[in-house]
């Protein structure tokens, strides 16, 4: 059987003292994970609404911060439940249902800014299959698979980097083409990353039935 650490993310940041700190507030103030978990999916609505009732560069540099809270909540959860040995029988339900919702929501909501509805609905489809694959190597045995090239974190930070440019082209020149291609590369790299996942599941079945 996988033990926990094998099926955690790595994240550097876990180790750091600012995120220690902040677990340590939550804990001795009862906060559950489940409780960071759900948080992290209004943090995203927040930036979903931001994106699309506010296309202006405020709005979009507002978004980019409602993703990086969204993501404090996915490594703080984590860090409560574990560390903080608060884990809770639906923990397991609660640690990957929110990243779902809130993965497709900020997509998709991306592709429609950038006025390309069907890329980010291909983006959100394609991010939840990357979880899919990764979930279904470790129904066989397999630890949890996360590589990428666009893992849960860097779609994430494509899309930060896609808003705070496009900002930035809103500023300039009054367009958000940025806004496209960040969704483009989110796309296209979950189909990549759904490939480099399953085709590690089919090397290690080969090997097993060798």
């Amino acid at each position: 059987m996988n033990d926990v650490n094998s099926n955690r993310r790595p994240i550097r940041a876990r180790s750091s003292a600012w995120a220690q700190k902040l677990a340590s507030f939550f804990i001795k103030n009862r906060i559950s994970p489940n409780q960071i978990s759900v948080a992290s999916v209004f943090f995203a609505a927040f930036g979903v609404i931001l994106l699309m009732a506010y296309p202006v560069p405020a709005g979009l540099i507002g978004c980019a911060a409602a993703i990086q809270g969204r993501l404090l909540c996915n490594l703080l959860d984590g860090m409560v439940a574990i560390e903080g040995g608060r884990q809770s029988v639906l923990g397991p339900l609660f640690n990957e249902f929110p990243d779902r919702i809130a993965d497709s929501m900020l997509i998709v909501a991306l592709g429609y800014a950038s006025n390309l509805p069907a890329l980010g609905w291909l983006g959100a489809l394609s991010a939840v299959l990357t979880a899919y694959v990764r979930v279904f190597g470790g129904s066989l045995g397999l630890p949890q698979d996360f590589r990428g090239p666009m893992a849960k974190p860097q779609r994430m930070a494509t899309m930060t980097v896609g808003c705070l440019m496009g900002a930035l082209e809103l500023v300039l020149a009054g367009t958000v083409y940025t806004l496209g291609v960040a969704c483009a590369v989110i796309a296209a790299g979950s189909l990549a990353t759904c490939a480099t996942r399953s085709w590690a599941i089919a090397q290690w079945l080969q090997g097993k039935g060798a």
